[in-house]
């Protein structure tokens, strides 16, 4: 129940969905604005997503250092949080490629800013029996604005005839929203930045100090996002069978009620009996996403590709949280959290650019085929790894 979770998770929890609001109603028209109003290759949409996200991938390790040698989380959180939302506005002004580059660039400078510090306040406000219900409240919530958003987005672009522009500006009101809940209804125990006789820091006897259950974890995440690379390639393949650019929303909206649904209540079931076969259920079901996307050939298939992988999300994302930081010691948390993020952003960067351009020069069938065998790879692992 969420009144057994202490106020500031629920608090966090309405930070990540104003802010997935805002960001979504952004993202759920991007692929098709760089595609179509810009006059953009997909090997450009792979670029920009690819970039966008190793970059937050990178910055979250060296403000999750920064997090654990001060001791501070909240400040963190809210510069970041900050950041995004000023970016905002640049999406909206972009008249070529290169400048929504520019501007996703920025705001993934914000969200790995956040990341591992918001990641990291979250673990030290539970203890691990609450982990998974807390990571799962925070994703699903999250995951409320992720379908939010492209349903505002569906709105507005009728209200406005197709004013995609208008429609990025107005998406700084719910990203200021987001940082106003953090700074006001969010507090922080100051934690103690110290790890034996000596402040925290970036190097190999630190690594090594995370222990190999945190990089079993971390691999495993890494794994996982050649499979599930970004879900603009979704919104794509719906298109490709008639979904207009107005209702290409629809496509994430589908895919994250799903994820919003499965998030909090796998949370709390993995507390109870443990996140090791269900992860091994998010995987299998990715794997199944992935042949429907492949070899569906009309809308249908797709949006069961994307409920699919909405349930994937659910099943894997909250628990994979919840994973990292039960490996992890307490004055290090942030640091690991920036570890797994960068290893992840990293993978991300790579299956981006390899799925476009096997997009660009053999089809969307081969896109997600390469990822469904992706998917089995790490169905393999997950089953033969040691339990953590």
């Amino acid at each position: 129940m969420i009144s057994r979770l202490p106020r500031g998770v629920v608090a966090l929890g309405f930070v990540s969905l104003f802010m997935d609001l805002s960001s979504e109603m952004v993202h759920a028209l991007l692929p098709l604005f760089i595609t179509s109003t810009l006059g953009a290759s997909v090997v450009w949409l792979g670029l920009i997503e690819g970039v966008g996200e190793a970059t937050a991938s990178v910055v979250k390790l060296f403000s999750g250092v920064l997090s654990d040698r001060i001791g501070r989380r909240k400040p963190l959180a809210i510069a970041g949080y900050g950041l995004s939302a000023l970016t905002k506005p640049l999406f909206a002004l972009a008249g070529f490629p290169a400048a929504v580059l520019v501007a996703r660039f920025a705001d993934r400078v914000g969200k790995g800013i956040r990341g591992a510090p918001r990641d990291a306040l979250l673990a030290d406000m539970v203890p691990e029996g609450q982990r998974g219900a807390a990571y799962g409240l925070r994703q699903s919530m999250d995951t409320i604005g992720a379908f939010g958003g492209p349903l505002l987005a569906i709105l507005f672009m009728s209200l406005w005839a197709g004013d995609v522009r208008r429609v990025f500006m107005l998406a700084i009101l719910p990203a200021l929203l987001a940082v106003a809940t953090l700074a006001l209804f969010v507090r922080e125990e100051r934690t103690e930045p110290v790890l034996g006789n000596a402040r925290p820091r970036f190097d190999l006897a630190t690594c090594a100090a995370l222990g190999r259950p945190f990089w079993r974890v971390t691999l495993l995440g890494a794994c996982l996002t050649f499979a599930r690379f970004s879900e603009a390639f979704v919104i794509l393949r719906a298109s490709q069978t008639g979904l207009g650019l107005a209702m290409a929303p629809f496509v994430l909206v589908v895919m994250n009620v799903v994820f919003s649904l499965a998030a909090w209540p796998v949370g709390q079931l993995s507390d109870r009996i443990g996140r090791r076969g269900l992860l091994v259920c998010g995987v299998a079901v990715l794997c199944l996403a992935d042949l429907a996307l492949a070899f569906g050939g009309n809308l249908w298939m797709v949006m069961l590709g994307a409920g699919l992988w909405g349930l994937h999300l659910g099943l894997t994302q909250g628990l994979l949280s919840a994973e990292v930081a039960a490996t992890l010691p307490a004055p290090l948390r942030a640091t690991g959290f920036g570890l797994f993020g960068l290893t992840t952003g990293a993978a991300t960067l790579i299956g981006n650019l390899l799925a476009g351009a096997l997009w660009a020069t053999a089809g969307p069938a081969t896109t997600f085929g390469a990822g469904l065998l992706a998917g089995l790879i790490c169905l393999a692992v997950l089953v033969r790894r040691p339990a953590t």
